[in-house]
């Protein structure tokens, strides 16, 4: 079912060279690895752009920070968040090992190194005694911290659908060394009933149990038990079983499901399942149910177990666009931590509307409803000064996004239109009314604003300053949240 995203990855993770549909887009040529470095100068917001042509070539990997990143997972050990990452690059041959960066602010980072020297060993020998040839590339990681010990989990797969395993190596420190401890799960391309094996995220419970998700197509997202003290399968051989999945569109499957990050969030008592849907490089977009239990069942916004035959909401983060900028598309598989002070993050890739080849870091901060769903900033975060927000800092014109969305099933040959949800201008009158309608009302009680349509329609969003990055102003209002359907709704002020 997913044989053209295996085709499809083995171009667009390894050499970079993208070679998908879609046609206004041509594939990187590649750059120059002897050229010279250049100089090291002093940290400036403004000069994080949305492409990196100039500084695509491996010599100048330090100054990669923010540049090709792919599939990230963060955690904060010590002062520093870590940031590990997919073996790719933009228009150039990249080595394997997956990518590690580090920063202390979620803003400005640096480019420490790699995991690996070369591929796991553990991992090719299965791939290779399974008559396949693994990819020269590592793709998606998870890493965690149990004790002293640092457990970093990698995905190998190779041209043979679904001949895939996912590993674990552990460090004493989270810049390594590292090595390789066991194999976790493993796929083949054969008649069992199983997702590909891709794509780990763990969960440690409050109890202390340990569960990995992964998955990508074919069967859904699984889960799998744990052995806490080892960090692999709790039973050898186990694959666990299937939690999420997507529907029909038209009578035609829907397969395209990847990418989860759980996390339990203490003060709602709840554990959150994130879930990326579509095609990486265009429609990619994260959905997210909630449980009461790390074995499920998860559930929609409208209370539907997302084990289900159906696509699910809410819809949190898609492909978007606001005024002065070309959007952002391939918008998924994200990273979900915390500050170690309760406040939650998102991180994902971007990839520019200009040019979709180009993948950048995005960080983003997550926000909880008032009935307790996760929602996240339509800007990136820049560690901006939260100051008071009176009423009448709140009127005005903004820019609004609906976060609607058009399913197509399929993969890279079908989805090569993002479906970039672009912004819409509305004014928040003095008066309390909107864009002078008498019948439609808005209210703001510090952090929240309500709006109240006449149609029904009713939305409750949270009212913070962020940068507004698509102007290079350093701070601004911005909204995210809800509206009574469970769509998500973003906006920032009109500049």
């Amino acid at each position: 079912m997913n044989t053209a995203k295996n085709l499809y990855l083995i171009t667009a993770l390894t050499t970079v060279l993208f070679s998908c549909s879609k046609k206004e887009t041509p594939a990187p040529t590649k750059t120059d690895t002897t050229t010279t470095p250049p100089v090291t100068t002093a940290f400036d917001i403004n000069s994080i752009s949305d492409t990196y042509a100039d500084i695509a070539a491996f010599t100048y990997y330090p100054k990669w920070t923010v540049y090709n990143v792919h599939d990230p997972s963060i955690k904060k050990f010590g002062d520093y968040y870590y940031c590990y990452s997919t073996d790719v690059a933009f228009g150039t041959d990249v080595r394997p090992g997956l990518q590690i960066r580090r920063s202390k602010d979620l803003v400005q980072w640096e480019y420490v190194g790699w995991v690996f020297s070369s591929l796991p060993a553990q991992g090719s020998a299965y791939i290779t005694g399974k008559g396949g040839t693994p990819y020269n590339a590592l793709w998606a990681p998870y890493v965690m911290k149990v004790g002293s010990e640092y457990r970093l989990y990698y995905s190998l797969s190779s041209p043979v659908a679904r001949l895939s395993v996912i590993g674990m190596a552990t460090a004493s420190s989270p810049d390594g060394p590292w090595t390789e401890k066991g194999l976790v799960v493993t796929s083949t391309n054969d008649a069992s009933i199983q997702t590909n094996a891709i794509d780990p995220t763990v969960i440690t419970t409050t109890t202390g149990e340990q569960y990995m998700y992964y998955g990508s197509a074919w069967d859904g997202i699984y889960i799998l038990k744990l052995d806490p003290s080892t960090g692999l399968a709790a039973s050898s051989g186990d694959k666990g079983k299937r939690i999420a999945n997507r529907g029909f569109t038209g009578g035609k499957y829907n397969g395209n499901i990847e990418g989860a990050e759980v996390i339990y969030n203490p003060d709602l008592k709840k554990y959150f399942l994130f879930i990326s849907y579509d095609w990486l490089q265009t429609k990619y977009n994260v959905r997210v149910g909630r449980g009461d239990s790390p074995t499920g069942p998860f559930y929609d916004y409208n209370g539907h177990d997302i084990n289900t035959n159906e696509d699910h909401g809410p819809m949190i983060l898609a492909p978007y666009q606001f005024s002065n900028q070309s959007g952002w598309q391939g918008t998924g598989h994200c990273a979900v931590f915390d500050n170690g002070s309760g406040q939650y993050y998102m991180a994902h890739q971007g990839r520019p509307g200009i040019n979709s080849y180009f993948m950048d870091l995005h960080v983003r901060k997550i926000s909880w409803t008032t009935d307790g769903w996760p929602i996240v900033s339509p800007e990136r975060y820049a560690n901006v000064a939260q100051t008071t927000i009176a009423a009448t800092d709140v009127a005005g014109t903004y820019e609004k996004i609906t976060l609607n969305y058009h399913v197509v099933p399929g993969y890279g040959t079908e989805q090569t239109n993002p479906d970039f949800q672009v912004s819409t201008t509305f004014k928040l009158d003095v008066a309390g009314t909107i864009d002078g309608n008498a019948a439609d009302k808005w209210t703001f009680t510090a952090p929240w604003l309500e709006l109240k349509y006449s149609n029904g329609d009713n939305y409750k969003l949270k009212v913070e300053r962020e940068r507004d990055w698509e102007n290079k102003i350093t701070s601004t209002l911005i909204f995210t949240g809800l509206d009574n359907h469970g769509t998500a709704i973003w906006g920032k002020r009109k500049q």
